[in-house]
């Protein structure tokens, strides 16, 4: 990681400085920094949003992933600050510059005209709940692994399980757009070591089933819980306590391969 990105998650946090206004998520050599800046946006309306800042280990030599969410704008609205200031970003000279992203906010007009019936649709799907399972390769750094699964499923507002045994399997429950974000970071993101101890990343995650979500379908998920099993019948019973059993069903055949 380079010394200008630690100098400069240094000063931001002395710039915000209020309660709750920063917070460093993520500090790794391997992985980079992540940190939320929780500021507003356009200009008197003052409406609050939270801004998650992904500082790759060759930032600034490349521009931060960016991350917007927020209980007073819409989903359509968060996604076109997000690509706002990713162009700006694309735009600036490699140099630190989370500080003039988040100050570029306050000249951000924030308005919902001009929506067609097409993103008015999308909104509302991407609004839906749906449900996924997902199979991984394999674990080697069990607590750090894990670890970064519950921190991201809080960070997207996912709930889910991992089932531990022969095959591993990660339910989760959310919106779509933030599931894949959530297996986006699994294949970019160093979340394990390989057979000689160097990290890695989960480039043999494989999306078993998603779908929308049924009112009943995974009525138990809440949070992000760790359970482990020893048999296909203690498999099929995780499945049934969350009310997926239908979901076991369809994904079986992919664990008998």
């Amino acid at each position: 990681m380079s010394e200008a990105a630690f100098e400069e998650v240094s000063v931001l946090s002395s710039i915000y400085c209020r309660e709750g206004e920063f917070q460093l998520i993520q500090q790794a050599a391997q992985d980079g920094l992540m940190v939320q800046i929780n500021s507003t946006v356009g200009g008197q309306r003052g409406l609050d949003v939270s801004l998650l800042f992904h500082l790759h280990p060759r930032y600034p030599s490349c521009p931060p992933a960016i991350s917007v969410s927020s209980t007073g704008l819409s989903r359509t609205q968060c996604h076109n600050i997000r690509q706002k200031l990713l162009d700006q970003a694309a735009a600036l000279p490699p140099e630190p510059m989370v500080h003039q992203l988040v100050e570029g906010l306050q000249c951000v007009q924030v308005t919902e005209k001009g929506r067609g019936a097409e993103e008015e649709v999308k909104e509302r799907e991407e609004e839906e709940q749906w449900t996924a399972v997902l199979s991984l390769d394999h674990i080697r750094s069990r607590n750090r692994y894990i670890s970064l699964l519950r921190r991201w499923s809080q960070q997207l507002q996912l709930n889910g399980t991992i089932l531990l045994g022969r095959s591993i399997l990660v339910i989760l429950q959310g919106a779509r757009p933030n599931i894949k974000e959530f297996c986006r970071l699994l294949k970019t993101v160093k979340v394990d070591v390989d057979s000689s101890g160097k990290k890695c990343k989960e480039r043999m995650m494989k999306v078993l089933i998603e779908s929308p979500s049924s009112p009943s379908c995974g009525h138990g998920l809440q949070g992000f819980v760790e359970k482990s099993y020893e048999s296909l019948a203690e498999l099929s019973a995780a499945f049934q306590e969350i009310n997926m059993t239908e979901l076991y069903q369809q994904i079986l055949p992919s664990l008998s391969d």
